[in-house]
Order: C-alpha cells, then sequence, then structure tokens
C-alpha cells in the first residue's frame, strides 16, 4: 500500500541484534561517496570524491585505485563514528572488468563514454543478442558490458587472453575491499548483452566468445563474501566489516522503495543517468528503439525500465549556471516560444533518432537563471516521454538530484495529470537501498520508512501546446 504523502510511513524498528554502522561505498560515474547508516537507515555521516577517469591509449579508463584508496580511508573516519560492521558496494553500470589469475585487471578497465572504432561497432552489431533475448537494444558508446568486452579482446588480444576472471565493477570493488571474487545478478544484467533475460543465464554472446566460463561464481547481493582486507583496516577498527557482493545502484534505489512499503509504482532514480523502473510493465508490449530496457533486481525478477542521460543532458544545457530555476521563468520560455530539441548527448533516450543533434531554436536564453529554467523545462519533457514509452500508469517517485528541483517536479507533474507524483525527502536514496542488504541476511526484504511529498501540477495551459510544437520539432530532427 502506498504511504500517505507527505507523512513518513510506520515501519518497524530495526532489532538491535543487525548491524551498528553500515559503510556503502557508492561508485558513481561522476562522483564516489561513502555513506555511514545506523540500522534504521539513518545517514550519520559520509565522505565524497570525484570519480576520476583519463584517456588511455586505447580507450577513456576508469581510475580505480584512487577511488579504493579513499573508501579504505573513509571507512576508517565513519567507524570512529559507529562501528562499520558492514561494507556494502554499489556502482554505476556499464562497467566490466577482466581479471588475470592473480586479480590484477588483465586489462584497464573501460569508461562507458569511450567511442569505438566504427568496424569495432559494426561487428558487435552483428554479433550483439538479440532484443527478444537481452531486452536491451544497441547503445552508443561503450555502454554495454557486451561492448567492451568484445572491443578490449579485439584490441588487447594477448592482454585480454590472461583474463581468468569477469565480474563487474561492484563486485570488484567487493573483492579488492576483502571478498572472494562473485557477480551478481542486478549487476551483471544492467546495461548488459551478457545475460538471457528470459532465463538469467549466460547469453548467447557470452557463450560464444567463451567469457560466461570466465565469470566469476553468482551470489546474492546480500551474502557476506569476505572481511574487510588486513591492509585496508585502520587499527583499532571497532566494527566487523563484513563485505557484502553489492548490487547495481540504480537496483539499491529500487529496493529501498520495495522496502519503504509500496506496491504498484513508477521509480525515477536521478542522477548522471534517469533510470525508471516500472513494477507493472510489459516487455512485451514495449519499443525498444525508445532506450526500453530490462533489468533483473536483486530476487532475479525482471524488471521493465526506461533510460535518458538526464543528469547529464541538464549539465550541458546549463552551462555551468549555478542559479535556481524559476516557474516564471519557465512559463515565460514556454511563452515566448524557446525550445530545447533532443538530444544533447548520442544518447537519443525517449526520442529515437535524435542522438547528438540536440539544439536550441526560438529566443536563445539570456541569463543563468533561463539556463537552468530551460533545461529543467527539457528535463521534464524528456522524462514524460520515457514515462509514455514505459506506459507508466500508477503513481511515478522520484529519487535523487531531479527531487530537489521544484520547477522539474513541477512541470513534470503538470504534463503528467492523471498520475499522482511524489518526490523523495530522502537524501541518497541508492546508499540508503544498498544499506538495506545489510538488513537482509536471509534474503527477506526489510520495512523501513518513506519520507515522500506530493507534487502539485501548475495552472500553465499554454504547456500543453508547447510540448506538441516540441515534439513535431524533435520529430522533425531524428
Amino acid at each position: 500500500m502506498q504511504p500517505a504523502p507527505d507523512q513518513m510511513t510506520d515501519m518497524p524498528t530495526q532489532p538491535s541484534s543487525l548491524p551498528r554502522g553500515i559503510a556503502v561505498v557508492d561508485i558513481g560515474f561522476t562522483n564516489c561517496k561513502v555513506l555511514l547508516f545506523d540500522s534504521n537507515l539513518t545517514l550519520l555521516d559520509e565522505r565524497k570524491i570525484q570519480s576520476p577517469h583519463h584517456d588511455g591509449p586505447h580507450y577513456r579508463e576508469i581510475d580505480v585505485e584512487p577511488m579504493l584508496h579513499f573508501a579504505a580511508r573513509s571507512i576508517a573516519e565513519l567507524d570512529q563514528v559507529l562501528p562499520v560492521d558492514c561494507i556494502v558496494p554499489c556502482a554505476h553500470g556499464a562497467c566490466i572488468v577482466s581479471l588475470r589469475g592473480d586479480g590484477t585487471p588483465s586489462v584497464p578497465i573501460m569508461d562507458y563514454t569511450s567511442e569505438p572504432p566504427l568496424e569495432i561497432e559494426d561487428a558487435y552489431k552483428a554479433q550483439m543478442p538479440g532484443f527478444a533475448e537481452s531486452y536491451s537494444p544497441h547503445l552508443p558508446m561503450a555502454l554495454m558490458h557486451g561492448m567492451q568486452l568484445f572491443w578490449q579482446s579485439r584490441i588487447l588480444l594477448d592482454a585480454f587472453a590472461q583474463t581468468q576472471t569477469i565480474l563487474p565493477l561492484m563486485q570488484y570493488v567487493s573483492h579488492r575491499l576483502g571478498g572472494r571474487a562473485t557477480t551478481e545478478v542486478s549487476s551483471m544484467s544492467c546495461q548488459s548483452h551478457l545475460v538471457d533475460m528470459r532465463s538469467g543465464g549466460p547469453s548467447s554472446l557470452a557463450r560464444q566468445e567463451g567469457w560466461s566460463a570466465k565469470f566469476a561464481p553468482l551470489a546474492n547481493a546480500w551474502d557476506v563474501i569476505g572481511s574487510l582486507h588486513a591492509s585496508m583496516r585502520a587499527p583499532g577498527m571497532k566494527g566487523r566489516g563484513d563485505i557484502l557482493t553489492g548490487v547495481h545502484d540504480s537496483n539499491a534505489n529500487f529496493l529501498r522503495y520495495l522496502a519503504g512499503g509500496l506496491g504498484h509504482f513508477t521509480l525515477l532514480s536521478t542522477g548522471t543517468w534517469v533510470i525508471g523502473f516500472d513494477t507493472d510493465a510489459d516487455m512485451t508490449q514495449l519499443d525498444p528503439d525508445r532506450d526500453i530496457v530490462a533489468n533483473k533486481n536483486v530476487f532475479g525478477n525482471t524488471v521493465a525500465s526506461c533510460r535518458f542521460f538526464g543528469g547529464k543532458e541538464f549539465e550541458m544545457l546549463a552551462q555551468g549556471a549555478t542559479a535556481t530555476a524559476s516557474l516564471d521563468v519557465a512559463a515565460a520560455l514556454i511563452e515566448r516560444r524557446t525550445f530545447a530539441l533532443p538530444s544533447f548527448t548520442d544518447s537519443g533516450g525517449p526520442m529515437p533518432g535524435t542522438g547528438g543533434k540536440g539544439r536550441i531554436t526560438g529566443p536563445a536564453p539570456r541569463s543563468d537563471e533561463e539556463r537552468v529554467s530551460l533545461a529543467s523545462l527539457y528535463c521534464a519533457l524528456m522524462v514524460s516521454e520515457s514515462l509514455d514509452a514505459l506506459h507508466s500508469q500508477h503513481s511515478v517517485v522520484i529519487d535523487g538530484p531531479f527531487s530537489q528541483n521544484d520547477v522539474f517536479l513541477t512541470l513534470l507533474a503538470t504534463l503528467r495529470p492523471a498520475q499522482t507524483l511524489l518526490a523523495s525527502q530522502t537524501r541518497d536514496g541508492t546508499a540508503a537501498g544498498a544499506a538495506c542488504l545489510a538488513l537482509m541476511p536471509d534474503g527477506k526484504l526489510p520495512q523501513r520508512a518513506l519520507s515522500l511529498r506530493h507534487i502539485t501540477p501548475a495552472a500553465l495551459p499554454a504547456l500543453a501546446a508547447y510540448q506538441q510544437q516540441w515534439r513535431a520539432g524533435a520529430a522533425a530532427l531524428a
């Protein structure tokens, strides 16, 4: 049952026998954070750095080592606040790691913004699993686990041939912190092409290429797979430092709302990406060309998802502006017909054929406030298209940075008057969802309160006509 808006849901408190401190190591594409929760999922403290990336000789690479050192240092500091009994890694999708027999990467870890050569992309398209098997279309850049392994195996033949173990970034982090090498269902199936989504087993591509024989053993996201390595454990550490398998970050966010007692809903997990999870969508009725995919949640259930590179496109439109968006300014942009037409990244999201064609038409924004307001308006229009593509019908919950953007929220509510929009008032829903895993040693979903506010639509009679004109402009670019 859905909790009442603007109220805390009434959930039982945690038994005292469960972990004292839970440290979530959240490896995002933009930021790396370590957050400390107690067993009631109260956020007590956190540390944050920017996630480092660099250009390598063959593709862009992710610098995992600085993030691991940061994680170890942060865990030591947070253990002084509350003894850290459990450590839960979570990370963004589309990052797969190949290891030699000694546990070191056989090839550099790929950044998903890398652009594969045309010949690699064409060869991959010829071999990738179809949508009926993978529930995922081809995506630009290196946004698929399969593309990353395929590319590395073709250009770094000798190095890749030394690969003994393949595992996602989330489980690589857990392994490096002290756990055994594992894979996990939500991590392996996100932006993947490595999983046959019908059976849950390895995809045809993974079998043909011989990768599936090297996949690390499967474990549950909540399993304890080791203890914080002695080299990373600070002298006098008070907590147990148990390492959990870990989880895909957006799936962790979804888990948080399941633990909050929500039943039928669409979650929009926002950040660098806007990832939607719908509890009721039928994959067979959805259009893969609109960036519709399926994920497996931590229980192995298939969940229909939509994707839009929302945080990145917002940044591109805002151009570094730090002003606060204004609904009055957005209304003025609507009246004077200033349009941001999709898409400003290579991923067209719900608007197929628009990737990389984004542009502003009509009178240009004249101030930082107008740029941020236009970015909010554009993202509301795009997210509404994503919800249409997902056939979303029930309540919509917005989590993450976009839940703090009142102009985006109001515009989205106005675009979707038939649905209830609820914005999370809890920070770091992704990390809180990952922390849930420390409360379910038997795999049983815990119950923890949510704090949600109801979003009221605005009186913007010009918005409907603006939306139709915006759609027409986008169609002309596709």
